[in-house]
């Protein structure tokens, strides 16, 4: 038999439904990210010059970083696509992988040697000619062999000295034996800034602290330790949260592991990139608490690359950009 209601009880469904509806449509409008951790799950900030060249891959980022989508550096002239400062030493021939660069006398030398001598034999004459006369086998296997030894002295003559040039250590001396990605020449108006193991706590601890803050939406803390940039895209990123009717709540923060990408100094700043694996418990409430994306529970892994900046006479790292590594 089926059951009717009564115009009042279908009103009061009507109603309830309705309002649940509008409730939850500023979430449907704006859908609060899955990443709202400082930063949002997204590249921004500025690296000094640097802004537009990719950091080196290392370890803990093996595929480098994504393009910045948010910064106040403006590009001085045009430039090559992101990234392509940094392909070579992951693009480079065998013998640049090997610790060898090739020398340009050796390239052009021997390969017109032996472009000459095949041609040479292509056309009846000979490796070398009339010289040797090239009309027996014994002839040719005796123009070969000269080929060879003399091929194999230039590559030794020419490419021990291009090493012996570089005056660049090894990659087991940078990196204490395990093997990394070379860096990056070098820019100009750029030199290389040793840090030590304070320097190193400092980026860790600047990792727990500024998540804590964000979390807090403490922005007197964050700019404590942010570059007003960075403080600029927090405090943008902490009130559209707060116009959707949410809030982001950032604990446990734990540095798993990382490594150096880059420092350098450069206009009386020093500047650090490194990459860091970290894992937290990120969720987003609403205004009753109650948790509309995130867990209270479940931890999640990020992989980000921090860039920290301070005066070169010395002082506190502040962050000035944040990139996600890219996949």
């Amino acid at each position: 038999m089926k059951q009717t209601l009564s115009r009042p009880m279908l009103r009061k469904r009507i109603t309830l439904s309705l309002g649940a509806a509008l409730a939850a449509l500023p979430l449907l409008v704006h859908p609060v990210a899955a990443d709202a951790r400082a930063g949002g799950g997204m590249s921004m900030g500025s690296r000094g010059s640097r802004t537009y060249s990719a950091p080196p891959r290392t370890a803990t980022a093996p595929y480098g970083a994504t393009p910045f989508q948010q910064t106040m550096t403006p590009r001085s002239s045009p430039s090559a696509p992101y990234g392509a400062a940094t392909r070579m030493p992951y693009g480079a021939g065998a013998a640049a992988m090997m610790g060898r660069p090739r020398h340009p006398f050796l390239s052009g030398f021997a390969g017109g040697l032996l472009g000459a001598g095949l041609f040479g034999m292509v056309f009846g004459h000979g490796m070398f000619g009339h010289g040797m006369g090239g009309s027996g086998i014994l002839g040719l296997l005796i123009q070969l062999l000269l080929v060879f030894f003399v091929v194999r002295w230039l590559i030794r003559r020419f490419a021990g000295q291009g090493g012996a040039s570089s005056g660049l250590p090894g990659l087991s001396s940078l990196t204490g034996g395990n093997a990394a990605p070379p860096q990056p020449v070098v820019g100009a108006g750029t030199q290389q800034l040793a840090l030590t193991a304070a320097d190193y706590q400092a980026f860790q601890q600047a990792l727990i602290n500024i998540q804590t803050a964000w979390s807090q939406q403490n922005l007197g803390a964050l700019q404590q330790m942010a570059t007003p940039e960075m403080v600029n895209y927090f405090n943008r990123q902490l009130t559209e949260l707060a116009s959707r009717g949410a809030r982001n709540i950032v604990s446990d923060v734990r540095f798993e592991n990382g490594d150096l990408t880059e420092s350098w100094r450069e206009g009386g700043m020093d500047f650090a990139t490194v990459a860091m694996r970290y894992s937290l418990i990120d969720m987003t409430t609403d205004t009753m608490g109650h948790v509309i994306d995130g867990s209270s529970t479940e931890r999640q892994t990020v992989t980000e690359l921090w860039t920290f900046e301070r005066s070169s006479r010395g002082g506190t790292w502040l962050l000035s950009a944040i990139q996600q590594a890219a996949r």
